[in-house]
């Protein structure tokens, strides 16, 4: 997976609250695997129409904000059922942190399983934010993990918190496989040992 350390993005404001994981991803499409365009089924009943076609009134259908790195929403992002296709399909769009004043256990577990960054500011914040991405179409924000820090269009930084441990794994881009690896000498010796002292038991 690949580190996050800054990213300096144009970002898309997302007014919904409860945007839930059927919502992100409908259930009908949940299944479709990736690789394959999986990104074009983001928020899919949302962005298009029954007969398929874009809604030009939604925020990443309008053109500064198609190419969007970074989504700004409103309280409850990705709640709902558990399923990880519902972060597969944000990060395959291309967005790699949401920021929200609050997400779904789950879902903030997952995204920061899968290299992606859910950050949490203030509602009052969002919204400022929110407003001068509509007001400034195309206007970037950057995000330092390292820092902790979100830099608004208009250069207000706001801190945000984050755990130790998946912050420290996303700065190295470490899942849990590369977590494990990182200490493959200790348990090759240990398997070595084991084999030595416990023959009959290999």
């Amino acid at each position: 997976m690949n580190p996050f350390t800054k990213l300096t993005a144009v970002a898309a404001p997302l007014e919904l609250d409860n945007v839930d994981t059927d919502k992100l991803i409908p259930n009908r499409f949940f299944r479709k695997a990736r690789g394959n365009g999986l990104q074009r089924y983001l928020l899919h009943d949302i962005r298009f129409d029954a007969g398929g076609n874009e809604r030009p009134d939604f925020v990443l259908n309008q053109e500064p904000y198609r190419k969007a790195q970074i989504l700004v929403s409103g309280a409850n992002f990705g709640c709902g059922s558990s399923r990880e296709a519902a972060v597969y399909v944000v990060l395959d769009y291309g967005i790699r942190t949401v920021i929200a004043p609050s997400f779904g256990d789950i879902y903030f577990g997952n995204m920061l399983q899968n290299g992606m960054l859910p950050v949490v500011l203030a509602a009052e914040n969002c919204a400022a934010l929110r407003a001068q991405l509509r007001a400034n179409p195309g206007a970037q924000i950057t995000v330092d993990l390292e820092a902790q820090s979100v830099t608004g269009p208009d250069g207000t930084a706001y801190r945000f918190e984050i755990d130790a441990g998946p912050r420290g794994r996303l700065l190295q881009g470490l899942d849990d496989v590369g977590l494990v690896l990182q200490h493959l000498p200790e348990i090759e010796a240990f398997e070595a040992r084991y084999r030595s002292e416990y023959p009959w038991r290999a």
